[in-house]
């Protein structure tokens, strides 16, 4: 394949941002070798140097990918968000950012469950914790302030799905500012999750409105595998109507014969508003 980026980076007033299942980092014997972080990391840490997304949200993020990300990414680089136990530890859903091109002005971690402030909580059938993390920046490009959300939800669990993009489309509506929500939802398309988060009009689908597609509409699960059209895509971007959806696509691009992950990346190029002065 070629050398050139998907999207790549890009200059003020777009934004790029990338929602990426990174998943969990694990080594062993009995793993197959392409799923071995080991076997990994040097293909994330291409992909994000070759990509440098504006906004990275990360799933399925163990401690240990972290320096990896930081290290492909460069210093100016930030993060928001721990992980989902009840200290603070273990699998996260951090966002990462650009902070020489955004200002972080508040951030958040609720969990997703009906004690959203109690760390490490569960419900609504989840077994295990789920999160969103949430920011608000301020463009220093534009001055243009926005939202963003990161999440990943219940695999199993299609009550604990419908009951968190509730509590999601609250966080939007409490921010009251143009907004993206991004994360492996582990729902498809016409799914109740789904349907849910973008059921009323207050959220749109960022593949529905791009003013150009990079690539086909794959499904973003493959495995390790060739994606192919027509099958479930799970990772998902979505934002307010106030934004602009400039391009979109999936990374299935291989990097020394190695995925990244067993997910695709999913990125775009956002506009706020507008132009710089």
């Amino acid at each position: 394949m070629t050398d050139a980026p998907l999207l790549g980076p890009v200059d003020a007033p777009d934004l790029s941002v990338m929602s990426l299942n990174i998943r969990r980092a694990m080594e062993g014997i009995l793993r197959p070798r392409r799923d071995r972080w080991s076997t990994r990391a040097p293909a994330v840490s291409a992909l994000l140097a070759t990509e440098r997304p504006t906004l990275l949200g990360l799933q399925e993020a163990l401690p240990r990918v972290l320096p990896v990300v930081h290290r492909a990414l460069g210093s100016t680089y930030r993060r928001v968000g721990h992980g989902r136990g009840p200290r603070g530890s273990g699998e996260g859903t951090p966002l990462v950012y650009d902070s020489a091109r955004l200002e972080l002005r508040q951030s958040g971690q609720r969990a997703l469950s009906p004690t959203p402030d109690r760390p490490g909580s569960r419900g609504w059938g989840n077994l295990i914790p789920r999160i969103l993390v949430w920011a608000e920046f301020v463009d220093r490009a534009t001055g243009e302030p926005f939202l963003v959300v990161n999440t990943h939800l219940d695999h199993l669990s299609a009550r604990s799905r419908r009951r968190s993009v509730e509590s999601i489309r609250h966080l939007v509506r409490e921010h009251a500012l143009p907004a993206v929500v991004m994360g492996d939802l582990n729902a498809g398309e016409g799914s109740g999750a789904v349907r849910g988060l973008l059921g009323d009009g207050d959220l749109v689908d960022a593949w529905r409105i791009a003013e150009r597609t990079a690539t086909p509409m794959w499904g973003t699960y493959p495995g390790y595998g060739r994606p192919r059209r027509g099958g479930r895509r799970i990772d998902w971007i979505v934002v307010t109507p106030d934004v602009r959806v400039r391009a979109i696509g999936l990374n299935a691009r291989r990097f020394a014969g190695r995925r990244p992950s067993d997910h695709l990346a999913v990125q775009s190029i956002l506009r706020l508003g507008k132009e710089p002065s």
